[in-house]
């Protein structure tokens, strides 16, 4: 096996000092059974000062957003209570009475709470994390779009504690809330575990469900209590409060962090090679060593390569140890047995995509590798805590990937290791996102006036449009759903695009996985190459009205990478700021794309082969933007120069929104133009890429002259001639990287911020 010399890779080291523990006695409220339990079956003999803090407010009846470290017990800061009023029944739930209700809807259970994780992997891992605590004979369960009929009815009709996702919530229990009404009429407290992650499209899609929620508990006379848990401690009570619906000074925010942890040493590695290359071959490295290691990819499909890299180094090490991948889109029995294995440690490697981050509490990984940042600080802390969870110290290695926003930390890591976490952002109000939403209210229950109350000031005039267009019906005593199909079928939490297309494998009917559908046409494109758990498919056909993509197959020895035509039409303008010698707006736009062909690229060395044309239909999205316009002068920058400039600035600049927005590359996107239809002038557009937006795009807007900065600085640093992919050029560029011009983007740039241009 190849060893890679980490001196000569090392490029930064940063050390998080061990943290003292900080104890607290058990509250006097905790019945002792609950104590007891607590205290024998799991081992704990008392609480950090965060866990009795976070306990003592939710059994008092406060939302809390408890924001604490990685592995710092955050846990058993609300399992307390919940322990409490749904084993120890009324007398122990802070005086709180389950409320009154009719005879008929009485339930079983005093008191019941739900607890909601991002992941199906969680809540499973929470249910063992419940079982080993709790008292013997605990109602507990955890349920999923993965569990048998019988499964669901036990949990809604005898646990006290059902674990599930979001999405069930939505499209099952709220839906079929008549049969839930035992276990509603009940509901204490509701949990939202690592709250961090309902960002953008997915955090404002739940913030419509936890309002639907609310809404339906308070028809059967239940006001739960909502405990949110997070990584993260950047402004928790305004995120807490915009995901619930209710007012920040209504949520106590708990974030000092009172639990013990060692050393953890964190190194920012510069590869010589590529990262996918160094990753694997560092991921087998240390696995031959005896060392349980999760490597993160930025992709599904780099997920799937470094496994099957990292197995190859393997192949003749005596040890037999297995690496594996783990990915979004695996079906149900695929992910249970590799978070079986993690568990017992059969698997002693894994390539990961953030699906991981937070799926299972592993505990004691002894390394972690990021192949690439992943995106904010935020994750980085995240996926960095998986790795010495027995209280030992802890190796983190991160791979600094060839483009803007990781070279630029490499050359100012006090901004990646001393700054606070990025703020989370999500709007309940985007009217792309509430208005179907408040169809499946309607479903629910009729739409009153009141419901403004729940779903906000804009609600009334959506209502009334949904009313006007004859998707909901208006009536003396609300506004009804009066369709056949269920609402919710057409709400997809993940996107805003519709329920996923099904990757269908059609040598044998087997279901491989999903795709959105709003990225279908980009990701399994007729001609595509699929990769699947190691495997290698070719996509034959999508067919987007039915919701398949059928896929046989291959290994073809290359994989492609789609070409999309983008145009961007100016709405209206909602604010304007000089920039420079430019000016910097915010509005709405029109975005029309259409893929028009794909590349076919070397496996091995990522070479292109060729170009395939192709025929798919053209998307319309109405969204948020911000774009730059600055006049350059003739004697400036020739006009084919010009082309190159504002095509680099716009890699540069959606490069470095991460370090501004908590986003994703998939969040935004850029179109830039150098006579733009609407502007007239060298034209830099950023947009939220759903519809609506997504509220990226105003951060862009309001970072304004430091996002410029950044990628000035990131330009005007990188040492290569004409551009590379640490400055201007980006891998999903859909035009193939052409034109682009580094000198070009920099002086571009430095007119944004006023400087005078130095063309070379």
């Amino acid at each position: 096996m190849e060893l890679l010399s980490r001196a000569d890779r090392v490029r930064y080291r940063h050390l998080v000092p061990a943290r003292t523990a900080r104890a607290a006695d058990w509250p006097d409220w905790v019945p002792a059974e609950v104590r007891d339990a607590v205290a024998r079956r799991g081992g704990i003999e008392g609480l950090w000062r965060h866990q009795a803090e976070a306990a003592d407010s939710l059994f008092r009846g406060r939302h809390t957003a408890l924001a604490t470290g990685t592995a710092s017990g955050k846990s058993l800061g609300y399992l307390l209570p919940v322990l409490t009023a749904t084993y120890g029944g009324p007398a122990a739930a802070g005086g709180l009475a389950a409320p009154d209700r009719d005879p008929l809807l009485r339930p079983r259970r005093p008191h019941t709470a739900l607890y909601l994780a991002p992941t199906k992997a969680l809540a499973h891992d929470q249910l063992r994390t419940g079982a080993e605590l709790g008292p013997a004979g605990w109602p507990i369960a955890a349920i999923d779009g993965d569990s048998a009929p019988e499964q669901r009815d036990w949990a809604r009709d005898f646990a006290s504690y059902v674990l599930t996702n979001p999405d069930l919530l939505h499209a099952s229990i709220l839906p079929g809330h008549e049969r839930w009404s035992s276990f509603l009429s009940s509901l204490r407290y509701v949990v939202i575990d690592e709250a961090h992650r309902y960002r953008g499209v997915f955090g404002s899609q739940v913030g419509c469900v936890l309002r639907r929620l609310r809404r339906v508990a308070e028809r059967y006379g239940a006001r739960p209590v909502f405990a949110l848990a997070s990584a993260t401690g950047s402004d928790i009570e305004r995120l807490a409060a915009e995901l619930v619906g209710v007012d920040a000074v209504e949520v106590a925010p708990v974030t000092e962090d009172g639990s013990p942890h060692g050393v953890v040493r964190m190194e920012l590695w510069q590869p010589e090679r590529s990262v996918e290359s160094e990753a694997s071959t560092l991921l087998a490295e240390l696995v031959a060593e005896g060392r349980q290691t999760i490597a993160f990819t930025p992709s599904r499909r780099m997920a799937e390569l470094v496994a099957l890299q990292a197995r190859e180094h393997l192949d003749d090490h005596p040890s037999g140890a297995r690496i594996e991948s783990y990915r979004g889109g695996y079906l149900a029995s695929d992910r249970r047995a590799v978070e079986r294995s993690l568990l017992d440690r059969s698997i002693m490697g894994v390539a990961a995509t953030n699906a991981l981050e937070l799926g299972i509490d592993i505990a004691g990984m002894d390394a972690v590798i990021m192949a690439g940042l992943p995106g904010s600080r935020a994750a980085m802390w995240q996926q960095a805590g998986r790795a010495g969870r027995r209280g030992g110290d802890a190796d983190v290695i991160i791979m600094m990937r060839q483009d803007p926003l990781d070279q630029y930390l490499a050359d100012h890591p006090d901004e990646l290791f001393a700054a606070p976490p990025e703020p989370v952002v999500l709007d309940a109000q985007n009217p792309y996102i509430l208005a179907p939403q408040l169809t499946a209210a309607a479903q629910e229950l009729p739409l009153t006036a009141r419901d403004t109350a729940y779903f906000g000031p804009t609600a009334p005039a959506l209502i009334k449009g949904l009313c006007d267009h004859g998707v909901l019906r208006r009536r003396p005593d609300g506004a009804y759903w009066t369709r056949a199909e269920r609402a919710v079928d057409g709400i997809d939490l993940r996107s805003i695009g519709g329920r996923p297309v099904e990757i269908v494998d059609e040598s044998t009917g087997r279901v491989l996985g999903h795709a959105d559908r709003a990225s279908a046409d980009a990701t399994v494109y007729p001609g595509a190459v699929y990769l699947h758990q190691g495997e290698t498919y070719l996509c034959q056909e999508l067919d987007l009205e039915a919701g398949e993509a059928m896929v046989t197959p291959a290994r073809p020895g290359y994989y492609t990478q789609a070409q999309v035509s983008q145009q961007v039409q100016i709405v209206d303008e909602r604010e304007a700021v000089t920039s420079g010698a430019g000016r910097l707006r915010l509005g709405r736009v029109d975005v029309i794309s259409r893929v028009i062909g794909y590349l076919r690229r070397d496996e091995a060395t990522g070479a292109v082969w060729d170009s395939n044309p192709l025929d798919l239909p053209e998307r319309r999205m109405r969204t948020a933007a911000c774009w730059w316009t600055v006049t350059v002068d003739d004697h400036e920058m020739s006009a084919a120069q010009l082309g190159g400039a504002v095509h680099g600035a716009e890699h540069a600049l959606v490069g470095l929104l991460p370090l501004f927005a908590r986003c994703d590359r998939g969040d935004v996107a850029g179109v830039s133009a150098v006579a733009h239809a609407d502007t007239g002038a060298p034209t830099v557009f950023l947009h939220d890429a759903h519809p609506g937006g997504s509220g990226f795009a105003r951060l862009a807007f309001l970072a304004g002259q430091e996002l410029i900065r950044a990628a000035a600085d990131r330009v005007d640093h990188c040492p290569c001639q004409a551009g590379c992919p640490a400055c201007v050029v980006s891998a999903q560029c859909g035009r193939g990287n052409t034109p682009l011009d580094k000198a070009g983007a920099g002086a571009l740039l430095g007119r944004l911020l006023d400087r005078t241009p130095e063309l070379t």
